[in-house]
């Protein structure tokens, strides 16, 4: 009797043990039943939030996803503008599960590695199909953030130009199935966009682009064009610098020029004011007395003349210059007279 109480004791703790399951925060659980996804009456999945729950034992599986914002980092790859031109461009994308029973059912058991697969090739055609319809002016400036969001709106909605191509891409991609559970996923096709990652159980969250480089094989004659244009403007602000220069200094050299005209005009208007008033009163001073003016500047010459020594003068000794020395009653007599007062 205590060994059958003992076993039942035993049997009944497994069962306890197997009837509950946990879920951990940041997580969702779905339930399988033979390999199925169990629904409520309403047939839509039942999905378990974090916290203790309850199922069927050795009946019942539980499935645990992960229901955090995941970071999917792309390889830089060669993309072409409008222009035909090559860009290398690195970027990476922020998704999240949507659809826990869809998403677990379309990638073989909820396999991160094979979403991001699927959700890789997706991405890539449309990121290149949107480059494609821009110039590189418009994918560095302000049409980059229109970009980014057409592309996760495409992700997300799917679009119409290439629904059947993208879909059998995407499709052929899923790892085999077994029947019933292909039969769930053909089932729950039919309500959203075959041609969008919602047929995957996924939401975009959102598309970035970390960086847009040049191919090396093009950055250095690019580089170099770019080098030429800047010093040809560079040389063409020089000469304009230079012309306006050049300008400045024969305007600065005018106004000097035409200054020292007018001041060396109006100095010899005012020296020849000044040189004609010194001769009206040299004229008005020595009219008064004609000798005595005659007299001095006599003097003035002789002082001048035989200023020294070694001077040597060949004049005429009757010549009017020696008036004065010529007789000393004439010149005491012509000193008088020259002294006179009027």
């Amino acid at each position: 009797m205590r060994k059958i109480l003992l076993f039942i004791t035993i049997v009944g703790s497994v069962l306890l043990s197997t009837a509950f399951f946990v879920v951990q925060e940041g997580q969702r659980g779905i339930v399988l039943r033979f390999g199925k996804v169990l629904r409520d009456r309403n047939n839509n999945p039942l999905v378990y939030s974090p916290g203790l729950h309850m199922k069927t034992p050795f009946i019942e599986k539980v499935k645990n996803l992960d229901a955090r914002i995941q970071t999917m980092e792309n390889q830089a790859d060669r993309f072409v503008t409008m222009e035909k031109k090559d860009l290398i461009v690195d970027s990476y994308i922020k998704w999240r599960i949507s659809d826990f029973s869809r998403y677990y059912l379309a990638t073989g058991g909820g396999d991160i590695s094979r979403a991001e697969v699927l959700l890789k090739r997706k991405f890539s055609d449309r990121l290149r199909s949107e480059l494609g319809r821009l110039n590189v002016k418009e994918i560095v400036t302000d049409s980059r953030n229109r970009l980014m969001t057409d592309v996760r709106d495409s992700l997300n909605n799917g679009t119409s130009d290439d629904d059947e191509g993208i879909q059998t891409t995407s499709m052929s991609a899923i790892p085999p199935a077994p029947l019933e559970t292909e039969k769930e996923v053909s089932d729950t096709l039919f309500s959203v966009s075959p041609n969008s990652m919602a047929v995957l159980g996924i939401e975009v969250v959102d598309v970035r682009i970390k960086q847009i480089n040049l191919p090396s094989e093009v950055s250095d004659a690019i580089y170099q064009r770019m080098r030429a244009e800047r010093e040809a403007v560079a040389r063409r602000h020089r000469s304009q610098g230079q012309e306006e220069a050049e300008k400045l200094r024969a305007a600065a050299d005018y106004k000097v020029a035409r200054t020292l005209a007018e001041a060396k005009r109006q100095a010899l208007i005012i020296r020849g004011e000044a040189d004609a008033e010194t001769a009206k009163l040299y004229a008005d001073a020595f009219n008064k007395d004609p000798s005595f003016y005659v007299f001095i500047r006599s003097l003035r010459a002789y002082e001048k003349s035989f200023n020294n020594k070694n001077d040597l003068m060949v004049l005429n000794p009757d010549s009017d210059f020696f008036r004065f020395m010529k007789s000393s009653s004439m010149t005491s007599q012509n000193s008088k007279d020259s002294f006179k007062i009027k």
